[in-house]
């Protein structure tokens, strides 16, 4: 391994592949500590593999969209970096988790990179790489984390070197919840379909039609909420009207599952903080992109005198550049994934990592 000691410049190059979003970007990190360096984003570039309305994005399907532009966004990267080869000090990867073929697809591009250009490779946890980057852009210090995406819904909080899962989904995430229920409206999935989801949302609101509300403990579940919302959709299409009488819109059914589902959300994540004994919430994942999450868990944040932290669409949706920063926070603490274990899995439990660099 390159010793690190008396570098001050160190630059990593992550690939990130876990679902439909392919991402690389590459990461500065500069200073003699770890607790005194400085990150600068010097690319990431990201290419969306998009199904058309009605579907989902199949493995296959997915892994040949990331096989197909892995070159091309790579070449980019660098472009847009304005770097050379020799300057880069390790190639990180998503090692999990996420979907099986996508993942695999990524990293056999990423050892290929490693071995073609002589340089360490670093298996990286996904959701430890959305933590980390929302960590560098927003400079929360000790939040409780939310973090929601497509196929994760967790409230974590770091203690002694490892994020504590506190919370989460017990059956699906919730943006899954979101996407396939624009599967059922046929919504288009471009560019996303939660995002979708959120503008039709923002026309509804005349009525707040009922749903399941369920949270069990500290944990969620959005299955049934799904079925329901499904049901009230067919019911809408046959001529069906609610409560008041009246006919609704897809716009009322987005409005009522994003209030419903956030409203759990929202509470799990205020028990986590009053738990812990942290002001702050950090919301990370794609799902935290969503403009009426921020604005109720900064409700519920400000009455208890804290504050909440998220990213915008280039840092909260899968990305390159998430992998590249955690895996060179890992790389800098000696951390290392030898080309025979430069495997993925699709079950990486967020409280798995050893989370060496911070103290």
């Amino acid at each position: 391994m390159a010793d690190l000691t008396k570098k001050t410049r160190r630059i990593a190059l992550g690939c990130e592949g876990s679902a439909n979003k392919l991402g690389i970007g590459i990461i500065l990190h500069e200073g003699t500590s770890l607790s005194s360096s400085t990150s600068t984003v010097l690319s990431n570039i990201r290419h969306t593999f998009v199904s058309p309305p009605g579907t989902g994005f199949l493995p296959k399907d997915t892994a040949a969209h990331h096989r197909a532009f892995f070159v091309r966004i790579a070449l980019q990267a660098l472009t847009a970096a304005n770097l050379t080869i020799p300057e880069i000090d390790c190639i990180c990867y998503t090692k999990g988790p996420g979907m099986g073929a996508p993942l695999t697809s990524v990293a056999v591009a990423a050892r290929t990179l490693a071995l073609l250009w002589n340089k360490p490779l670093v298996g990286v946890n996904h959701c430890v790489g959305h933590i980390e980057m929302g960590r560098a852009i927003t400079g929360a210090s000790h939040p409780v984390v939310l973090y929601v995406s497509g196929g994760n819904t967790q409230v974590i909080a770091y203690a002694e070197q490892r994020y504590r899962i506190f919370g989460e989904a017990l059956d699906i995430a919730v943006g899954n919840c979101l996407d396939r229920f624009a599967r059922t409206l046929e919504i288009s999935n471009d560019p996303a379909p939660g995002y979708n989801i959120e503008q039709l949302a923002k026309q509804g609101g005349r009525v707040l039609l009922d749903l399941p509300y369920a949270v069990k403990g500290m944990d969620c579940s959005f299955s049934g909420i799904l079925t329901r919302a499904d049901e009230l959709a067919a019911h809408m299409k046959n001529g069906g009207k609610g409560p008041d009488g009246e006919p609704f819109t897809p716009a009322d059914l987005c409005f009522s599952l994003q209030e419903t589902i956030f409203a759990m959300l929202v509470e799990i994540t205020e028990r986590a903080m009053a738990h812990v004994g942290s002001s702050q919430v950090l919301i990370v994942g794609g799902v935290g992109c969503n403009e009426r999450l921020q604005e109720m868990m900064g409700a519920m944040a400000a009455e208890r005198g804290g504050s909440v932290y998220a990213t915008d669409e280039r840092f909260c949706i899968d990305n390159g550049i998430m992998i590249a920063h955690a895996g060179l926070l890992a790389y800098e603490t000696g951390f290392e994934t030898p080309i025979e274990e430069s495997t993925c899995t699709q079950r990486f439990r967020t409280d798995e990592v050893l989370v060496k660099w911070r103290k």
